[in-house]
């Protein structure tokens, strides 16, 4: 291992390359990439000239990172992931965009993650503490928050926002623009088409909701008061008649916990966006856990 520009023998440290860094001399790291102290870049990896890379950073052995990615520090790239390169987007021309990556994620083999465009605000962010397993993808303007779980394979379409913490099963895909709460769970091989709720659970082609995420409110410390809340604020919600709209507004004057109230925001913030809901016939969702 070596601590190059390039890692061609002989070659200079260039000036935004900390002399902790470790890289090997296969890599290619362009004169004009930032990397931090004690970064460690592997065999045969890619950094392109507008990557930052922040101390600590870990990039195994071929790796591609390009665009105007800047990476959070400790994070870890595994072999073969293709991060910061184009969008898959035929109205992309070229326009400046960027993709952020906050502290201590990971993107394990053969992830892609792209950067935004200019029509959907020109930044995808990926938060902090995220786990991103072999073969997923994360498409143009996507927008994570901390602690999100993408398992294998799966596929997220332009444009999508997942809140904290929220964990999605293999192989599932989430059409463009769809929103999903923190504390969410999407099943495996489930294609989601419309909102999913904050601690909410779906699964299914077309994913439907099936319940709220009892065992990832219970792993995060939810109280039992407040998840006896959520049960109760969810019946009011999906099991009641009247329209959605009728039934948010009721929910929001009768609960004061803040995961509800987070729900009920997380509603009037879609506006008029369709929301995944439970299949017709659903047996209704008990009271008591």
């Amino acid at each position: 291992m070596s601590t190059a520009a390039s890692g061609g023998e002989g070659s200079i440290v260039a000036p935004g390359i900390d002399a902790s860094a470790v890289i090997h001399p296969t890599a290619i790291v362009h004169e004009g990439a930032r990397v931090g102290a004690n970064v460690r870049i592997g065999p045969y990896s890619i950094i392109g000239p507008h990557v930052s890379l922040g101390d600590d950073v870990i990039i195994e052995a071929h790796v591609i990172v390009d665009g105007h990615t800047e990476i959070g520090a400790r994070c870890q790239i595994y072999p073969f992931a293709a991060i910061g390169l184009p969008p898959q987007d035929r109205k992309f021309r070229g326009e400046a965009s960027r993709l952020t990556i906050g502290t201590d994620t990971v993107l394990r083999e053969y992830v892609t993650i792209n950067p935004g465009t200019e029509g959907g605000g020109g930044v995808t962010v990926i938060g902090d503490r995220c786990l991103i397993l072999t073969h997923a993808h994360v498409a143009h303007d996507c927008h994570l928050g901390t602690g999100v779980l993408l398992v294998n394979n799966v596929m997220l379409a332009g444009h999508v926002t997942i809140g904290d913490y929220a964990s999605l099963g293999g192989g599932s895909a989430v059409h463009q623009f769809v929103r999903i709460g923190a504390y969410s769970f999407l099943g495996g091989l489930a294609g989601l088409g419309n909102d999913l709720i904050p601690f909410g659970m779906a699964v299914g082609n077309r994913a439907a909701l099936c319940g709220l995420n009892i065992v990832g409110l219970k792993r995060h410390g939810f109280a039992r008061e407040e998840i006896y809340a959520l049960r109760r604020a969810y019946r009011r919600l999906f099991g009641e008649d009247g329209t959605l709209a009728e039934r948010t507004a009721a929910v929001a004057a009768e609960f004061s916990e803040p995961s509800v109230q987070r729900v009920v925001s997380f509603l009037k913030e879609g506006g008029d966006r369709s929301v995944c809901i439970p299949e017709i016939g659903a047996r209704p969702l008990p009271t008591e856990d």
